[in-house]
């Protein structure tokens, strides 16, 4: 039995679930406009294709309307930007994300510069990604977002606490710093990023005392790795040779250390697609309210 206590990603997704969906009963009421999701889906890659199912799934379940564009995988750059484009156009659609991973053949940056800033559920738009880096956020990418909801709700004080972030990605790595500096609750931390090119990788994350890991690599941050007592976030998720899934962390090993720490499955996962769901509806009271 771990020493550490397993923060719930799933049971807290699901309060967030039903508390928009609450908040979409009063404003559809209000406004008499449902709040629209738009997808564009590139081929029939399995894992992708179960992603975007659980996303219309939860979409519906929360009041929204959705669209979903299922394109093949050889569609091409232009094709897959006129969908796009017809989204951006569409009034009853206020959230758009293009499924990732794409075909190698596309450009997939190109094709996420397309999308409306204002309708940019995934948080990926330069634009948004650049009011973040200001301090004055507008749609925050999804994982992020989730991981500091979660400190928020479990209680877990962030202000003047060192933080590190393993990995530097602009999905996750880059925007989950963003956050943990960012003025107020869930941040005020001092934030170290580590990545691939950092020296003494175990050195660093024992220097957290919250550590969120996004590296891409299966088990790879060790118990000896983390600080005892430290707070752990494990962004990863990994299918091992059996068929079970992992994250980044070695959980049995990093649970008897931490003092907190998240599981894979049912930890950040369940969070990134409440958070799509609320930056949709955030994007669509934005859009509409002031038509009114």
């Amino acid at each position: 039995m771990s020493a550490a206590r397993i923060l719930d990603g799933k049971g807290l997704a699901d309060r967030l679930r039903a508390e928009l969906a609450d908040e979409v009963v009063r404003w559809r009421s209000a406004t008499g406009v449902m709040p629209g999701l738009g997808v564009i889906l590139v081929g029939s890659e399995p894992a992708s294709a179960v992603y975007v199912r659980n996303k219309r799934k939860a979409a519906q379940a929360a009041g929204f309307s959705d669209i979903i564009v299922e394109m093949k995988a050889t569609a091409t750059q232009d094709e897959i930007a006129e969908a796009i484009d017809q989204l951006n156009d569409d009034h009853t659609i206020h959230g758009i994300l293009v499924q990732l991973p794409l075909p190698r053949h596309l450009d997939s940056e190109s094709l996420l510069r397309r999308i409306r800033p204002d309708k940019d559920a995934d948080g990926f738009h330069p634009v948004n990604m650049g009011l973040l880096a200001l301090g004055t956020p507008s749609l925050v990418p999804c994982t992020p977002l989730g991981v500091r909801e979660l400190l928020i709700r479990e209680k877990i004080e962030t202000k003047g606490k060192r933080a590190v972030v393993l990995g530097r990605s602009n999905i996750v790595g880059k925007p989950m710093a963003l956050l943990l500096m960012a003025k107020g609750p869930g941040g005020d931390a001092t934030v170290t990023v580590a990545h691939t090119a950092s020296q003494d990788l175990p050195g660093l994350c024992r220097e957290a005392d919250i550590l969120v890991v996004a590296a891409g690599q299966p088990e790879l941050v060790k118990g000896s790795w983390i600080k005892p007592g430290a707070v752990v976030i494990d962004v990863g998720i990994h299918r091992r040779a059996d068929g079970t899934l992992c994250g980044d962390v070695d959980f049995v090993e990093a649970s008897q250390v931490a003092s907190a720490i998240t599981p894979v499955p049912g930890g950040v996962g369940p969070l990134t697609v409440a958070m799509l769901l609320r930056n949709t509806f955030e994007a669509a009271k934005k859009l509409v309210e002031p038509n009114r």
